[in-house]
């Protein structure tokens, strides 16, 4: 066992998934880490190890934080990547929950020492979930999307052939270090609206957990994020509301949106050479009419 992994306690684990996300790159309006922390408190998890940070982050990036104990003894909380293990409820089967930070340093030994223990406590799949920003509305379900490597898992859990070429986070080398040390693993995405990037968003949140809930064919109860993103969407459309340019996109946004809905129930969703081809028409028309920015401000 890797020094850098602290382990409190050895838990005892019928069939266990794990689930995690980290903060920073991969989670758009902290999507990803707020509905990990929201499954770490619904299924009342108990923390049982945690990884060194001493080695892998840069505390002028991602400081750590000084509090007061009973008012009076300062303490410093580090910036944290800790391991929780839960019971699923309804199932035979547990989880063990991974919140953390995106390393600045190491990440093929921190992806290890991951995949490491995982296959030390007998996970039999690796579910990360991440948050990107995009193109989408905030007064409608946020997309979810759904990727392995695995063919066979692809067939089994009604999900997409990875093909992703380009720039990775600690989610991609996690992935690969699971792949090499042969856990099946999945990523699922959901997608933010870019124009309210820095707020949290339970909206995404919740889809990763209806998604999740799909992948593992569990129940999971999101009433509380569900009413949370009512207040999201409300704030967020007070804030939209308030600047005609910003209005007035998010309006195309949802026209967009509700064309591809369309087309997916009528079985006529467009080729990807089609919709790329009116992404540029519509990136184009943008450059020419706002000046070539990639869109309005933050209503945040």
């Amino acid at each position: 066992m890797a020094r850098e992994l602290r382990l409190y306690e050895r838990p005892t684990l019928d069939r266990p998934v794990m689930i995690g996300a980290f903060r920073g790159w991969n989670d758009g309006g902290q999507a990803a880490t707020l509905a990990t922390g929201y499954l770490a408190r619904l299924w009342e998890a108990h923390k049982f190890a945690d990884i060194d940070p001493e080695l892998f982050v840069d505390f002028q990036a991602t400081r750590p934080q000084v509090s007061l104990d009973e008012g009076r003894t300062r303490k410093i909380e580090w910036p944290e990547t800790a391991f929780f293990r839960a019971r699923i409820p309804g199932v035979d089967r547990d989880a063990v929950l991974l919140i953390g930070v995106e390393p600045n340093y190491r990440w093929r030994t921190f992806a290890e020492i991951v995949a490491d223990l995982a296959r030390d406590l007998g996970v039999e799949l690796v579910v990360t979930l991440g948050a990107l920003l995009a193109d989408v509305p905030h007064t409608r379900p946020a997309p979810v999307t759904g990727a392995a490597t695995d063919p066979k898992l692809v067939d089994e859990l009604g999900l997409q052939l990875s093909r992703y070429e380009g720039p990775t986070g600690i989610v991609g080398v996690l992935l690969d270090a699971c792949r090499r040390t042969g856990i099946p693993s999945v990523s699922l995405w959901a997608a933010v609206p870019h124009y309210v990037s820095l707020a949290p968003s339970p909206l995404a949140a919740r889809a990763l957990c209806v998604r999740l809930s799909s992948v593992l064919g569990i129940e999971i109860d999101t009433g509380e994020l569900a009413e949370a993103e009512t207040s999201y969407v409300e704030q967020v459309s007070q804030a939209v509301a308030s600047d005609s340019e910003t209005s007035a996109y998010v309006e195309e946004l949802e026209q967009r949106a509700d064309s591809l809905d369309w087309l997916e129930e009528s079985g006529g969703l467009p080729s990807g050479e089609a919709i790329a081809q009116e992404i540029a028409r519509f990136l184009r028309e943008r450059e020419t009419n706002g000046g070539g920015q990639t869109g309005p401000g933050s209503a945040d």
